[in-house]
């Protein structure tokens, strides 16, 4: 019995500029030690869901959201680089852990000016973090994205 494979999509969860990962200013997300992804540069404030599925973890420094999708891809959206030293400041945090989310839906709301200020790099990273269940992952070109807009593509 043969097997189709499936294709599945992940969504710009923000409004900003489409950068390939290798191009952010950070070893950890550069060499892909967490998983493989993308970056936007943002250019809104609300973060929105980039795939349907349960939100595993909302870090107490609302930095960062984990979400695992129901096709079973851990996903992490980390809001700008070093960011964790903020402790929360400058963001506004919709969801909790353990919630159900469709793609499109408001996570976070970061205020990006009060970040930027505060010395931090704006760079958000959306990462795969268990890739090894993908057959294939398919970048979007860099360019500039909306919500919603395919950022990544895999095979399953």
């Amino acid at each position: 019995m043969f097997f189709k494979k499936k294709e599945f999509e992940i969504v710009s969860p923000m409004k900003g500029r489409l950068i390939r990962i290798k191009d952010v200013p950070d070893d950890t997300f550069r060499e892909e030690m967490i998983g493989k992804g993308v970056a936007i540069l943002p250019e809104g404030n609300e973060i929105y869901a980039p795939a349907s599925g349960t939100i595993t973890t909302v870090f107490p420094t609302a930095h960062a959201i984990g979400l695992t999708t129901k096709d079973g891809i851990d996903l992490l959206i980390h809001i700008g680089l070093d960011t964790v030293n903020l402790k929360g400041e400058g963001f506004a945090v919709k969801v909790q852990t353990g919630e159900e989310v469709q793609a499109g839906d408001l996570l976070l709301v970061a205020d990006f000016e009060k970040i930027r200020q505060a010395g931090y790099r704006l760079e958000s990273p959306l990462i795969i973090c268990n890739p090894e269940v993908c057959k294939k992952i398919v970048y979007s070109d860099p360019a500039f994205v909306n919500p919603g807009d395919v950022v990544m593509k895999f095979l399953k």
